[in-house]
Order: structure tokens, then C-alpha cells, then sequence
């Protein structure tokens, strides 16, 4: 088959790859239905990550079972499935304690942006939808992979709850989906720091309250005057760099609680400001797994709508097409179809 790979710093080729094959006897292969760019794969595109050798690329991803390890009870050929973006056993004490993302046998995808892809562990890791999708709800179950359970994740860690005020830096993917999960966790005020405007729109369809485009410390001093001085109870960061971090830190009131879900680089944190601060922080790649039958069941009876932020979409054969949309800000997320 072909795949996505990438060999170096702005080069992604669509490119002959081996076929995947069952290799352990809890592996499932997945046809793929739908797949797309992730926000995180741009720090390896800019080559921000070491590109040792080529790299298959691809995390997030929904297709129908072809095939199952002898020791795969959970998931059966011909299921449409949608999996977390690692793969994880789901019954180690970490599994069981709510955070598969970091079981202690966890692995990464093993290249998700082609036609097929071997799952790992596919008991812990896939979920059945409830039946077969029609082909306008895959966009919003794809999210579930990954940007709408890592929204999810930074508005739960976050402790929005019904009455609360939650900020959110980062108008990315995940930020618009942690808008669409602070709206359902009942946050009554939602601000979300963004100056792009289609963005922006998509926020407040989204359920967002508020828009503050200033950054840095005027974007701190902007929301301190939003909220009595005192900063906001919930603020979810959503982007990684050491620039957001910090604002972030500084828009949570004493006492309140701050997740941070970006895929750090360049953060260095000051344990001064966080000791005096007196903050809760929680963060860390999200345990989608977790997440997934709720917000199966969420997109399934239409309450939600995440695929909205997939604003460009392409045949998976013009990847890297997606890659340089999303680099240059010309996307918010590009959904990739291989049977386009």
C-alpha cells in the first residue's frame, strides 16, 4: 500500500509502504474510513522533533476491523471502530486508575494517514460505534481520536463545572473542542484568546462568550479586568509553547485550576510564580480511551458537533497538501479521505 511518510523537515511524501499484517495475537488491522493532520504533527513537519529516519505519520484515525489477533475478544471484523491515538492495554493499574495514555504498556500508532494501520492492543484501544456512521457524522467521530478527547481531557482537568468562568488559550483544533466541552460541562462564562477571525466564529458557534485578542501581558492584564482581578476559576492551555504556558498560569485565580494539553516545547516553568500562584495544574497527553463511549454517544444522538473544525478536506493521496494548509494557518484542521 501507500502512506504517509516523512523523511525530513518539510517533506512529506505519500509513498509505498509495507503492507500491515498481524503481528501479536492482540492486534486488530483497520481499514481506514478517515483520517487527518494533527496540530502536533506540525512540530515534526517544522522539525521541532528529530527525523532520524523516515517516519510514518498518523494518530487519529476511524476505519472498519478487517482483521483480528486469536486473542481479541472486544472488537470483530466488519465493526466501525474508532481507537485513541496510542494504544493501550486497558487493564494494567494505570489503565484501570483512568489514564490509559500513560499505561505502562503503551504504544504509539504505527502510522495512521493510509489506507491501513495495524492497532496494537485493540481490546484496550478501539470502541465500536453503535452502529455503521453515515458518511456526515465520520468528520465529527474522527475528532474523538484525538482533538475532541484531548478538549474534553483539558476541560475535566481543568474542573469546569456549571457557573464557572473557563479561559481557553488556543484557538487550534483542540481549542475549539474544549470550547464544545466546557459548554457541556455547564461553564457559564467561556473565553477563549484567539485573533483569527474564522476562528473566532467557529467559537461562538461553539458556545464561546467571550473573544480577548491581546496576548502576553495585556492578554493576562484583559482578563484580570474580566474577572474582578481575581483571574478566571478554570483556564485550559491548548498549545505547548512556553508563551502560553504563562499566560495561562497567570489568568488562573489563587485556588483554581489549570490543564495544560499542548504538546510542550520551549516551556520552562518558574517554581516562584507557581508556588505564590497556589494553583491546581493538570495536563499531559489525554486519555482519550477514557472518553470514548461518552463522546461516541454524544456525537451519535447530535448533541455535539467537533468535525466542524475540519475546514479543509482532501483524497489522502494530497497529505502534504493538509501539512502546508495547517503550517501556513490556512486550515484549522484538514480531514484526509482515502477513498476520495
Amino acid at each position: 500500500m501507500k502512506g504517509t511518510v516523512i523523511h525530513a523537515p518539510w517533506d512529506v511524501r505519500y509513498e509505498d509502504r509495507e503492507d500491515p499484517r498481524i503481528e501479536e495475537p492482540t492486534d486488530a488491522i483497520i481499514r481506514i474510513v478517515a483520517t487527518c493532520v494533527c496540530g502536533s504533527d506540525l512540530w515534526t513537519y517544522r522539525g521541532l522533533n528529530p527525523i532520524e529516519k523516515p517516519i510514518p505519520m498518523g494518530h487519529e484515525y476511524v476505519g472498519i476491523v478487517e482483521e483480528v489477533g486469536p486473542d481479541v475478544r472486544h472488537v470483530k471484523p466488519g465493526q466501525f471502530v474508532i481507537g485513541a491515538f496510542f494504544a493501550t492495554d486497558g487493564t494494567c493499574p494505570i489503565c484501570q486508575a483512568g489514564y490509559p495514555s500513560s499505561c505502562v504498556n503503551r504504544r504509539s500508532i504505527p502510522g495512521a494517514q493510509a489506507p491501513y494501520v495495524r492497532i496494537p492492543w485493540a481490546d484496550g484501544t478501539l470502541v465500536p460505534t453503535p452502529g455503521m456512521p453515515d458518511r456526515a457524522l465520520i468528520p465529527s467521530l474522527l475528532t474523538l481520536s484525538d482533538v475532541m478527547g484531548t478538549g474534553w481531557f483539558a476541560a475535566d482537568a481543568a474542573e469546569v463545572r456549571p457557573g464557572k468562568t473557563a479561559v481557553i488559550v488556543g484557538d487550534g483544533a483542540v481549542g475549539l473542542c474544549a470550547v464544545i466541552a466546557a459548554k457541556q460541562m455547564g461553564a457559564s462564562r467561556i473565553i477563549v484568546m484567539s485573533r483569527h477571525e474564522k476562528r473566532q466564529a467557529l467559537a461562538k458557534e461553539f458556545g464561546a462568550t467571550d473573544i480577548v485578542e491581546e496576548r502576553g501581558e495585556a492578554g493576562v492584564k484583559r482578563i484580570l479586568d474580566m474577572t474582578d482581578g481575581l483571574g478566571a476559576e478554570s483556564v485550559l492551555e491548548c498549545v505547548g509553547t512556553n508563551e502560553s504556558m504563562m499566560q495561562a498560569i497567570q489568568c488562573t485565580r489563587p485556588g483554581g485550576h489549570m490543564s495544560f494539553v499542548g504538546v510542550p516545547h520551549g516551556v520552562s516553568l518558574d517554581g516562584r510564580l507557581l508556588f505564590y500562584k497556589q494553583i491546581h495544574l493538570h495536563g499531559g497527553p489525554a486519555p482519550v480511551r477514557r472518553y470514548l463511549p461518552d463522546l461516541i454517544q454524544l456525537v451519535w444522538e447530535g448533541k455535539i458537533q467537533p468535525g466542524k473544525v475540519f475546514d479543509l478536506e482532501l483524497p489522502l493521496e494530497q497529505v502534504a497538501e493538509g501539512y502546508r494548509a495547517m503550517h501556513e494557518r490556512r486550515a484549522v484542521k484538514a480531514l484526509l479521505w482515502p477513498d476520495a
